[in-house]
């Protein structure tokens, strides 16, 4: 069985995963103190059995944690029905008024200009970091757009959010978990003094639809929060990651810029091909059966979405990169309940990244070995040097 932080498993863990599949659909992990689904079928059945469910408990010591826990114990991703129905219910009323598509336009132009800005920096300097310029600004500006917060906050709303995740990972030390409720904290009354402003003062952004919408002061917060987080996480993972296997499977990155046309399956692929999100829990509400393995009322178990995404039931050559692949019936924004409610955003920021990359920078490469994020649950890259020629 792997462990979590093993250096080996997080630069490569599908051989393990493969090993896993061929030894059974579902694992028992000491490590994680939890059953784990490897299969595709069994991973799925996971995100939608309705007896499996977001069952937040208090980070403790709980008096240490009160900024990190409000924000979870409000949030639509840790809560089941009835308390999910009518958040999602409020949320998805917001974006179904056209927020999402009337960004498109600008998506594209902000992410057109940040390639610009990267293509000026490596010819100034020979190289550039791709995730600086062009990863992890793009989804955060998009997200602040969305909820109309200012675009200098950006860098500050990265760092919470990077801090507040390391919780989501296993052994975390004590040092980054005080870290982490100290972005928290910072995060949920920012929002809160931005949430009073739109209360006071509404506009046409998802935060004033949200103040509106009859939330709690509390799940207005934990519902910004969660947005910016998720919004930002899972994209610049995306395209970190993704950008990695064109420019490393050099015959797709040449399909990619002989072919436009590819960028809307190459989208799938990038998110198939190295999730972003390995890991997602769920704990049985009542005793459970998936894959033949019984699940007791209260134990937890895990859909091992990379595990899944290779899953050779499901995929064609399933550890080949393949642009070009249809269908492609990934988990990568999951499945259920609790599906990715901003999964049409980014699908839209990873498009437009990668369309404004082939077009502007043809002849994109690495310039070195990208450094590799030290965490298992949210998979991404530190650095991601690269250069043209």
């Amino acid at each position: 069985m792997f462990v979590a932080d093993d250096p080996a498993f997080i630069a490569d863990p599908y051989p393990v995963f493969a090993d896993l599949r061929s030894k059974g659909e579902v694992h028992w992990h000491e490590g994680l103190g939890q059953f784990i689904a490897v299969s595709h079928a069994a991973a799925g059945a996971v995100l939608r059995h309705r007896s499996l469910g977001r069952i937040w408990t208090d980070a403790t010591p709980v008096e240490q944690f009160a900024s990190f826990n409000l924000l979870h114990r409000n949030s639509l991703l840790e809560n089941e029905p009835p308390a999910h129905t009518r958040l999602r219910k409020r949320v998805s009323s917001a974006f179904a008024r056209g927020h999402v598509q009337r960004l498109r336009p600008t998506v594209e132009a902000l992410a057109a200009r940040l390639v610009g800005t990267l293509a000026d920096e490596i010819a100034a300097h020979g190289e550039a970091d791709l995730l600086d310029h062009v990863a992890q600004p793009l989804p955060v500006a998009v997200i602040a757009e969305l909820l109309g917060v200012p675009e200098d906050m950006g860098p500050r709303l990265v760092g919470w959010s990077n801090q507040i995740v390391k919780m989501y990972e296993y052994g975390l030390p004590e040092g980054r978990r005080r870290e982490a409720e100290g972005a928290a904290e910072a995060f949920a009354g920012y929002l809160r003094e931005l949430a009073g402003e739109r209360a006071r003062r509404p506009g046409d952004d998802l935060l004033s639809h949200l103040v509106a919408a009859e939330l709690t002061g509390d799940e207005v917060v934990a519902t910004g929060v969660l947005l910016l987080m998720a919004g930002h996480e899972a994209t610049v993972n995306v395209i970190g990651n993704g950008t990695t296997a064109l420019l490393t499977h050099r015959e797709q990155w040449e399909r990619l810029v002989t072919d436009p046309g590819l960028v809307e399956s190459a989208t799938e692929e990038l998110i198939r091909f190295d999730s972003p999100l390995q890991l997602f829990e769920r704990t049985a509400t009542a005793d459970v059966e998936i894959a033949g393995q019984r699940v007791a009322k209260g134990q937890k178990i895990a859909a091992l979405l990379g595990a899944a995404a290779r899953d050779p039931e499901v995929f064609t050559a399933p550890d080949t990169f393949d642009i070009g692949r249809s269908p492609n019936p990934h988990l990568g924004f999951g499945a259920g309940i609790h599906y990715c409610l901003g999964a049409p955003l980014a699908r839209i920021e990873i498009a437009a990244a990668l369309a404004a990359l082939r077009e502007r920078l043809p002849g994109l490469r690495l310039a070195r070995e990208p450094e590799r994020r030290p965490e298992f649950v949210i998979r991404g890259l530190r650095t991601l040097p690269v250069t043209t020629g």
